[in-house]
């Protein structure tokens, strides 16, 4: 933990909250009673910047690094400014991919605690999760009404670490009603998603009712609210609800709450404490998942149904290290200088950037640079971005912090002030069929050429609509690694189709799950897991985490 981290009420007091609407975890820690938004509801809303990125690489794009940076950079700059960001999964953290609290001189603080366990959210998730698929099972063994086909379940079980052998499972075998079972990581959880869009406790407890676990042998569907079990769930959740406070390293403001994943769910922090940044600074910085296909077009369609705030602003995040992979450079080759490789891949940016226009919201580009970048790598993404009439900046805020992104501040301000009256503008009508909405999005977001459904996807289509699910946003599952539902296939391709493969009604989240391709809802531990790296020493500290 960096020396000199301001108490945490210090930093709520500094953004207007009192001292009576925090809930302490320890000095660095605290959550925001929900009261506080609701006692702020006349207060005019901040103005929202997006920061999003091109298609995920291997080599990473820094987005969480930029939105600190950009958030530090306005608040040493006389603009007041707070990020907000997901929850780590452990799942990742002890995996492949390890911490999620930024980096460099841009990371969110005390980070082992907000990697690890934080305030607990995601443990409330897996047991509220849980309790529910206990209820089903139960239910299932004493021969309830409403009669639940076993072969109809659609809630699993879920668990906040990677374990392929829960990928697929058996359960019952102890008395029950033995039945297979696939096991999710809490991420992926519906639960997950209720507690990201719900905007204070009774929405939380009708939202936790509305959950489908199943249908009738007629095919009627079977809710959390039928087995009596929302009541509980949502008394489970009631303390994750609260916002999460911590700070920047910097001491800058940072809501850290809610973690769902943008390549199966929305991908982005909770809408309430989003609403509540927007009550308490004049511009609240907000990561959204992956590449603008998935979390800029998801903050639109998905968070937006739900009361969303239209962002004003989208920062764009670029590196010329994931430029050249996306040219087909090897990873062993991404540090050495090639200009004429970035050149090649920047069709990656300008459809970025064309996806942020069409959702209504005005572009910035961001180059993130390593200090292995040659200059003329980033002048040549800077130079096509204006070109373009793209304003664009360069951010180094993992070495500098604030001061690496003062110019990335500078640019996103002057937009702000040029910066039309908002509207909500989405691709698709509310009301268009799901097929429709699917196929706008495949089309103007991805630029693909069609939508094939197998059959099982057809007729689970044919069932939302038929049941009422029809009105609801939908929201692709598919791989973060391509503009295709494939991810060896990179840069901007042309002429593919997206193959939906199964459908699900998320009607507690509030959103219809269209998934596309192979999606892994548990991911396995890696060869090398970073758990290996992790330890702790006799005088109580942790290591290897961040």
């Amino acid at each position: 933990m960096p020396r000199g981290l301001r108490p945490i009420g210090e930093v709520g007091a500094e953004l207007g909250l009192h001292e009576e609407e925090l809930v302490y975890y320890g000095p660095h820690k605290a959550k925001v009673r929900v009261e506080a938004l609701t006692r702020r509801r006349d207060v005019s809303d901040g103005r929202v910047v997006l920061v999003t990125a091109i298609t995920p690489t291997p080599a990473g794009e820094g987005k969480t690094v930029t939105a600190i940076a950009l958030a530090q950079a306005l608040r040493a700059s006389g603009s007041g400014a707070a990020v907000c960001l997901r929850e780590p999964s452990m799942g990742p953290v002890f995996g492949l991919k390890g911490g999620a609290t930024g980096g460099g001189r841009c990371t969110v603080e005390p980070a082992e605690d907000i990697n690890l366990h934080f305030t607990g959210d995601l443990h409330a998730v897996t047991a509220a999760n849980n309790l529910l698929a206990a209820l089903v099972d139960e239910h299932l063994y004493r021969c309830r009404e409403p009669h639940i086909d076993p072969r109809k379940v659609a809630f699993r079980r879920v668990v906040d670490v990677n374990d392929r052998a829960l990928r697929h499972a058996v359960v019952g075998l102890g008395g029950g009603l033995p039945r297979e079972e696939h096991v999710d990581i809490t991420a992926a959880s519906e639960v997950m998603a209720v507690l990201g869009l719900a905007g204070e406790y009774s929405d939380l407890r009708r939202r936790c009712g509305r959950i489908l676990v199943g249908r009738t042998r007629d095919g009627r569907p079977v809710t959390a609210e039928d087995l009596r079990a929302a009541g509980a769930m949502a008394a489970l959740l009631r303390d994750a609800l609260m916002p999460n406070l911590v700070q920047t390293q910097d001491g800058t403001a940072a809501f850290v709450h809610a973690g769902p994943f943008a390549n199966i769910a929305h991908g982005t922090s909770s809408l309430v404490s989003l609403r509540l940044a927007q009550k308490l600074v004049p511009i609240a910085v907000v990561e959204a998942g992956f590449g603008a296909d998935l979390g800029a077009e998801k903050f639109v369609h998905v968070v937006g149904a739900h009361g969303g705030p239209q962002p004003h602003v989208a920062v764009v995040v670029v590196t010329a290290r994931a430029l050249k992979h996306h040219a087909g450079i090897p990873s062993d080759g991404l540090a050495a200088p090639n200009p004429a490789a970035v050149r090649q891949a920047l069709a990656q940016v300008r459809h970025h950037v064309d996806i942020v226009r069409r959702l209504g919201m005005r572009p910035v580009v961001c180059v993130n640079a390593f200090s292995t970048d040659a200059p003329e790598e980033i002048r040549a993404v800077v130079a096509a971005s204006e070109a373009w009439g793209v304003p664009a900046a360069v951010s180094r805020g993992y070495e500098l912090g604030a001061e690496g992104a003062l110019d990335l501040a500078e640019v996103v301000r002057q937009v702000l002030r040029d910066a039309p009256p908002v509207s909500r503008r989405g691709l698709y009508a509310a009301d268009a069929p799901l097929a429709k909405k699917l196929e706008v999005v495949a089309s103007e977001v991805y630029r693909a050429s069609g939508v094939e459904w197998s059959d099982a996807a057809q007729r689970s289509l044919e069932w939302a609509e038929a049941w009422g699910f029809g009105g609801l946003p939908v929201c692709v599952a598919k791989t973060q690694y391509s503009l295709t539902d494939d991810p060896t296939r990179r840069g901007v391709p042309t002429d593919f189709t997206i193959r939906i493969r199964d459908v699900a009604v998320r009607a507690g989240a509030g959103f219809v799950l269209a998934v596309a391709g192979e999606i892994m809802t548990m991911p396995a531990l890696p060869p090398r897991p970073r758990a290996w790296d992790i330890d702790l020493d006799a005088d109580g500290a942790i290591r290897g985490v961040t």
